[in-house]
């Protein structure tokens, strides 16, 4: 676990152009729901690696720590924390602990949800137990985690708040009725939020993210033909990975785009605009 003094909002010297400042992340404490591994786990080190402060938070501490240390071995700063995001009081320690080390939360992703792990089959014979935990977890978890961060940012004038989705709700995939449906739910709270929180300089958008490949397990993995069906209705026909996603997760992080909020984008290699 590495720490370091509280930074200001703008960590560089007169001499840089404004124009520089505004695309950069440097010197951000960003707090990454879920990031021991997957999706998470990639945008941590990318961030940590731009100069951000990188905050790993995760069920799984033990995971958390490796990649924080992993981060610190490359030369950059990261700090893990554990978080049981559908419990409120988890998420209040969480949040403490990052204030009380680097002094403020500049960024939050919400990036945690239960896929991986989930039961598919037809909507009536899904659990009413599996059902209420995924929606515990991907919606009311995200709220949580918001609800937290929020009162920070508006004492700042500064805040960004990044919702990820999935782009199975645009493809209404069957057997997911549970996973789709929390998924839809983040993009109505991005819309919500953004209104509640534009007047204190808090932007609140949502990423929608195509078929991506990691390297966590998945009870039912896709198969190559249909990753590769999936791939050839992209506009770029090749698979995602999560090194796709950083782009557009900096640019949503920055001074930048402080004029966009309330937008879900897509980030699919055009398979939205394709289908």
């Amino acid at each position: 676990m590495t720490t370091t003094a509280p930074l200001t909002h703008t960590p560089f010297d007169s001499g840089v152009p404004a124009a520089a400042r505004d695309f950069s992340v440097e010197g951000r404490v960003v707090l990454i729901t879920g990031a021991a591994q997957g999706i998470g786990r990639e945008l941590a080190r990318q961030f940590a690696a731009a100069g951000a402060l990188a905050v790993i938070a995760d069920l799984n501490l033990d995971k958390a720590e490796s990649v924080a240390e992993e981060i610190s071995n490359a030369g950059g700063k990261g700090l893990a924390v554990q978080v049981d995001v559908a419990d409120e009081v988890s998420v209040q320690a969480m949040v403490d602990s990052v204030i009380s080390t680097w002094g403020r939360i500049d960024v939050l992703i919400n990036n945690a949800s239960i896929f991986a792990a989930i039961e598919k089959g037809p909507f009536d014979e899904i659990p009413l137990s599996q059902w209420e935990k995924v929606l515990k977890v991907n919606v009311t978890g995200s709220y949580l985690c918001v609800r937290a961060v929020a009162d920070h940012m508006r004492k700042a004038g500064f805040g960004r708040i990044i919702n990820i989705s999935s782009d199975s709700v645009t493809r209404g995939v069957p057997n997911y009725l549970h996973y789709v449906t929390s998924k839809s739910a983040l993009i109505g709270m991005t819309n919500a939020l953004a209104r509640e929180l534009g007047g204190y300089g808090i932007t609140v958008n949502c990423v929608r993210p195509g078929m991506i490949a990691t390297e966590v397990e998945r009870t039912v993995n896709p198969t190559i033909e249909v990753r590769e069906r999936a791939a050839s209705q992209q506009c770029i026909p090749r698979g995602m990975v999560p090194t796709d996603l950083v782009g557009v997760m900096f640019f949503l992080t920055t001074p930048a785009s402080a004029f966009i909020t309330g937008q879900t984008i897509a980030c699919d290699g055009g398979y939205t605009h394709s289908s």
